[in-house]
């Protein structure tokens, strides 16, 4: 696990995790409604047509009345959109007869949108199913006539011609459902009721087409919230029954095609895997607290395949989408780029540091499973994983667990010639004792010096340290010149580079000295070695004896040496004025 992920999932109590359930709408159906809905083809064709049997008969007479419930214009109070033209009809105007709204059919009529000379009688309960009774005026219910639908979407309502006859695009997906419902509905175990089915072409007898026509429609046309609801009401109020294919788009396929939906989803940019599931993960940033929210994302999704479906939108954790809680349809045949789009995001607070995540999940609704790996119900999930992080500002120390901003080290005294010495210390992303709750990221920028010299660190600028996690490198001490050396150090540190970054120091002081090595007869300069420059020192009079006899000792010894140490000193040998605690169990690294 990445350390980003780790520290995510160290602030999941920002939120609340949710389930992967969409949100029920106003006008669903009961939550065990299609519970025996479970079978594909014609077994799930009789399942659905066992559900929906059986239901509250009114009489045609009734649906003078109860169309303009069903059929009030949700825009326009007190009026009826007429089927096809779309036209709002003012009922105020209507108060002729004995029945509010209607004038004997002069107005507005009940159109049977399956013909009753197509197999609908005129005693039985398909005579008046309200889920295919539509109003309408009397001039366009006498053009459809008996006419099978047929036509293409996106062409004005009317004659579509060679016999057929286009609802227009407003009723093209809500004609569809209802005559799916009426060939389930009605199979002639009714009294008074033939067996309808719906063919490719025209049909005849009990039978109407265009099936293809109405299978393209209901691809393009999701149920609207009018359908939805005419829907409801039927069943809260009149016959009690609904229709299947407003609920449950995704069951048109296996009912009426075969049970090999070849479709298969995947996320726009992402590749599909063996099982069809996709996958896109998106960081939305990071901000301190006070900054922005973060902004939604534009996901879009494509399609491999020649068939029709529909797909379903949820999110999960603090995750939210535009979608809404209806599925949405995939058109037949094949599409190019990405064919539908939405938005993504998150549900965040910049208030307070935290981290934020979620996922939002699409889901292919089609139940058909014949279609192989990855296709119809077989098609993997396709996931969106969102992510958000709202960070404090980074807090630099030389220690782990007591914030510490300014050090002293003391190496003492050292004799010349000692060497090199070096001692290991650290810059921590502060985590300990009173540290921000989840800040940024820390960059070590700069290193600016101030003193006598002789002394120097091996930090390198360093970008991204952690919260919790340090950077090591050595304070240096040379030991190859006398006197007396005082140095003090100011690191120059930031946060992560984010709007709001704010800049910080450290302060390190060094201190030693470096005397000369005892004992070594003719070692005029102190410096462990007898050579050329002990003469030079001699000759000028700087030497301890001036005389011949001191010219006869560096004479003597030229040559010789002490030996020399390049290890550190033991810790009696360095004062360090405020203790380097080591040895915490706090991931480090190591400046290159």
């Amino acid at each position: 696990m990445s350390t980003v992920a780790a520290r995510r999932l160290a602030f999941a109590h920002v939120f609340v995790w949710w389930a992967a359930i969409a949100t029920a709408g106003p006008w669903d159906a009961p939550a065990s409604y299609y519970n025996s809905a479970t079978g594909t083809g014609a077994t799930l064709k009789s399942q659905l047509h066992n559900i929906i049997d059986g239901h509250t008969s009114r009489s045609y007479g009734d649906l003078r009345t109860l169309l303009q419930v069903t059929d009030a214009d949700p825009d326009n109070p007190g009026h009826i959109l007429l089927v096809y033209d779309r036209v709002s009809l003012d009922l105020s105007s209507i108060n002729s007869g004995s029945i509010p709204g209607w004038d004997s059919g002069n107005s507005w009529n009940r159109e049977h949108t399956w013909p009753q000379s197509l197999g609908v009688g005129s005693g039985g309960p398909d005579t008046s199913d309200m889920h295919h009774l539509r109003p309408s005026t009397n001039s366009v219910n006498n053009a459809r006539g008996n006419k099978p639908f047929g036509g293409s979407y996106g062409q004005p309502y009317g004659d579509a011609g060679g016999g057929y006859w286009y609802p227009g695009d407003a009723d093209a997906g809500m004609i569809a459902r209802g005559m799916f419902y009426m060939a389930v509905r009605y199979d002639g175990s009714d009294s008074g009721t033939g067996n309808l089915e719906l063919v490719n072409g025209s049909g005849g007898g009990s039978t109407i087409g265009d099936l293809a026509s109405l299978l393209d429609w209901h691809y393009r046309a999701a149920p609207d919230g009018f359908e939805r609801r005419r829907n409801d009401i039927i069943f809260d109020s009149y016959q009690y029954n609904r229709n299947p294919f407003i609920d449950h788009p995704e069951y048109a396929w296996s009912v009426f095609v075969d049970q090999q939906n070849d479709t298969q989803l995947s996320i726009a940019g992402a590749t599909a895997s063996a099982d069809g599931s996709s996958t896109r993960d998106i960081d939305l940033g990071r901000v301190f607290v006070g900054g922005a929210a973060p902004s939604q994302v534009s996901v879009g999704l494509d399609k491999n395949g020649m068939d029709g479906t529909y797909f379903q939108v949820t999110a999960t954790g603090a995750a939210f989408t535009n979608v809404g809680e209806y599925s949405k349809p995939v058109p037949m045949g094949s599409l190019a780029g990405a064919f539908d789009s939405f938005d993504v995001g998150l549900n965040a607070s910049t208030a307070a540091a935290g981290s934020y995540t979620g996922s939002v999940i699409v889901e292919n609704l089609d139940v058909t499973t014949a279609g192989g790996a990855g296709r119809g119900a077989n098609d993997g999930n396709d996931v969106v994983n969102l992510a958000f992080d709202v960070v404090n500002h980074a807090v630099a120390s030389f220690t782990d667990d007591v914030l510490t901003t300014s050090l002293t080290i003391d190496f003492g005294q050292m004799t010349i010639g000692s060497g090199t010495l070096a001692e290991e210390l650290s810059i921590f992303n502060f985590d300990g004792t009173g540290a921000p709750a989840f800040a940024a990221d820390l960059d070590i920028d700069s290193v600016a010096i101030v003193g006598d010299g002789g002394m120097s660190l091996d930090l390198s600028p360093t970008f991204g340290v952690e919260q919790g996690a340090g950077v090591v490198f050595d304070a240096i001490f040379d030991t190859s010149s006398l006197g007396e050396f005082a140095n003090t150090f100011t690191i120059h540190l930031s946060d992560e580079d984010l709007v709001g970054a704010q800049l910080s120091t450290l302060s390190l002081t060094l201190l030693g000295e470096v005397i000369a090595a005892p004992g070594l007869a003719g070692d005029y300069n102190g410096d462990g070695r007898v050579d050329a420059a002990d003469y030079t020192v001699w000759r000028d009079g700087n030497s301890p004896d001036n005389s011949p006899a001191g010219y006869d000792v560096w004479a003597a010894n030229y040559g010789e040496s002490i030996p020399q140490s390049t290890s550190v000193p033991e810790p009696t040998g360095v004062l360090m004025v405020l203790a380097l605690f080591v040895g915490s169990a706090v991931r480090t690294a190591r400046v290159a």
